[in-house]
């Protein structure tokens, strides 16, 4: 086919070349736009806590041992160490552990309660009753029936990550557009069938907000559970430097505490956008 002048013809790749050019710089601009608001919040923090440790605290003061300026080469180091990365193992493990737990116990019990407004009204209370109680609140418990050692800090985890997937779980389950499960039922589906194709899928996206959340948490509680009765883990690992008056490891190692909680966060979170409602 031939074109006349004024007329447009078929893009050629140079064209193609430009606008996909032209593409990568706005997503770049994009990116930026979302990630430069909270560098600059992590670059004030960062301000504030070389101001208060460095330039404000007296000579010689105990504050500017947990100071940037000494804190921060000894991270470099801790990283380059296979200790450190045998303690954030461990305590990555024991999340895991926890977690797994707490999903095994929390998804049924949600699909349950979600299901059924009798048993919500017969559990409500005592669940609410539960989950207002701190988990660091079981810990002597929890030893004296399970002993020193792993056993008792997955007990812990689970139970305090069990609440936001159990009553996660209940509200998706609640939520469920009533006429897909009337469409399966009418396609002569089973119960697990629906179970399968429908239920779970449909709240998929509050599973996951649940997951996200008893993350959080348990990496909250993880950290002084691990003060007690154990050899390795993030938390044992700050009562040694404490104890080895380590100041700059023991800064170090809480900013690798929240370091390593940011990004389970965020994969948590990406993976609610990517899995959910949302992202399907």
């Amino acid at each position: 086919m031939q074109y006349r002048r004024g007329e447009e013809g078929p893009p050629s790749a140079s064209t193609g070349a430009a606008k996909g050019a032209a593409a990568l710089p706005a997503r770049a601009r994009r990116l930026l736009s979302t990630a430069l608001p909270g560098l600059a919040g992590l670059a004030f923090l960062l301000l504030l806590w070389w101001l208060g440790t460095d330039l404000l605290a007296a000579e010689g003061g105990f504050a500017r041992r947990f100071s940037p300026t000494a804190t921060l080469p000894v991270l470099l180091h801790l990283l380059a160490t296979p200790e450190l990365w045998l303690h954030i193992g461990v305590s990555l493990k024991r999340i895991l552990v926890g977690l797994t737990l707490s999903l095994a116990v929390g998804i049924p019990l949600g699909l349950v309660v979600g299901a059924s407004a009798r048993v919500d009204a017969a559990t409500s209370p005592s669940f609410q009753f539960l989950r207002m109680t701190s988990p660091l609140s079981w810990m002597p418990i929890a030893i004296m029936l399970f002993g020193v050692g792993d056993v008792p800090i997955y007990f812990l985890l689970a139970f305090a990550a069990v609440w936001p997937i159990l009553l996660n779980t209940a509200a998706g389950v609640r939520q469920l557009n009533p006429e897909w499960l009337l469409l399966g039922k009418s396609l002569a589906a089973t119960r697990g069938e629906l179970l399968l194709h429908i239920v779970l899928p449909g709240i998929l996206g509050h599973v996951l907000t649940g997951i996200r959340l008893a993350i959080g948490i348990s990496w909250i509680v993880l950290v002084p559970c691990e003060m007690l009765g154990v050899q390795a883990g993030l938390g044992y690992f700050i009562l040694d430097t404490r104890d080895r008056l380590a100041y700059p490891e023991l800064m170090a190692t809480i900013l690798v505490v929240g370091i390593t909680g940011f990004l389970l966060d965020s994969l948590a979170r990406g993976l609610a956008r990517r899995f959910g409602p949302e992202g399907a």
